[in-house]
């Protein structure tokens, strides 16, 4: 079936099955991999993309369901104002260390600030705990996202 896609601002029409998840459907059709394959179950973080400004692991949402929402992925989160200011936070703490997990902690990390631009600890713990990072960057990652949040 024919699907519509609305990608980082640009318009996609692919020929794929509903049911592919949509991580695939970046990776493997659009050649888009900043995305990553982490678990393919939703419990690592690794796949999080925004649809409709909402972060959601695409790893498990079908293409039909992402069709006609306007999706964001972590080639295009540094034009929005919350994710230009994330991935300076990242780089100016140094957060990345192996940097497999980055791009979904920092499509989560942007999720939060663009609706909350205060977070508490306890508000950044909640919106992160979906994201693993086997290095155990988690202090820096909490720190950038107060920066980021502070507007420093």
């Amino acid at each position: 079936m024919s699907y519509e896609l609305s990608i980082n601002g640009e318009k996609y029409t692919l020929d794929v099955d509903g049911d592919i998840p949509l991580l695939w459907v970046l990776r493997d059709t659009l050649g888009l991999t900043g995305t990553k394959f982490g678990c393919g179950i939703a419990m690592c973080g690794a796949c999080t993309v925004h649809v409709d400004g909402v972060a959601m692991r695409s790893c498990v949402m079908p293409v039909a369901d992402a069709a006609t929402k306007p999706i964001t992925t972590i080639e295009a989160i540094g034009e929005t104002e919350a994710g230009a200011r994330i991935q300076k936070a990242w780089l100016d703490i140094d957060v990345v260390q192996c940097g497999y997990c980055q791009s979904g902690q920092i499509m989560s990390a942007t999720a939060l600030l663009a609706a909350n631009s205060a977070p508490t600890d306890e508000d950044i713990d909640a919106v992160m705990a979906g994201n693993i990072c086997r290095c155990g960057t988690y202090p820096r990652i909490r720190a950038a996202i107060k920066q980021a949040a502070e507007g420093r």
